[in-house]
């Protein structure tokens, strides 16, 4: 299914069976979209902040959080928050959630624009990942281009 790119708050989106975003592999969630997921799910932060202490979370990796009716993605696509993200991980890692999205039986995901803000890569490459990513699942990926509040 194509995916398809909106302005809007993923938080605040209705009809997405799970939301993710890009993670560093070091247990930090410290600034931009992050910060948010940390504190809507404290309990997802505290797993994914041992899980990169013992060195279970790394670059392409796929942390599944369900919570409250929700599947969180944390998708590894930094080695830290002081380096860039990088484009494999972010394509490893995107396949992999579109696989576990679809043995979920998970029509919709909503995501930011992964890796392209404090993660540094340009966003025309991640813009067109993801749209290939899209044209091969039933998954729709629901793409939050542009922050907009409701």
């Amino acid at each position: 299914m194509p995916a398809t790119f909106v302005k809007g708050d993923l938080f605040a989106h209705e009809g997405l069976g799970a939301i993710a975003h890009g993670c560093n592999c070091a247990g930090a969630m410290g600034k931009g979209i992050a910060v948010q997921f940390r504190q809507r799910f404290p309990k997802m932060y505290d797993a994914y902040k041992q899980r990169c202490a013992d060195g279970r979370f790394k670059l392409g990796d796929v942390f599944a959080w369900p919570e409250d009716g929700l599947t969180v993605f944390n998708l590894g696509t930094q080695k830290t928050w002081r380096t860039k993200a990088d484009l494999g991980a972010i394509e490893t890692a995107v396949r992999s959630m579109v696989r576990l999205a679809e043995q979920a039986g998970i029509a919709k995901v909503g995501l930011p624009r992964i890796g392209a803000g404090l993660g540094g890569v340009a966003w025309p490459a991640v813009r067109a990942l993801l749209s290939e990513v899209g044209n091969a699942t039933t998954v729709e990926l629901v793409v939050f281009e542009e922050y907009e509040s409701r």
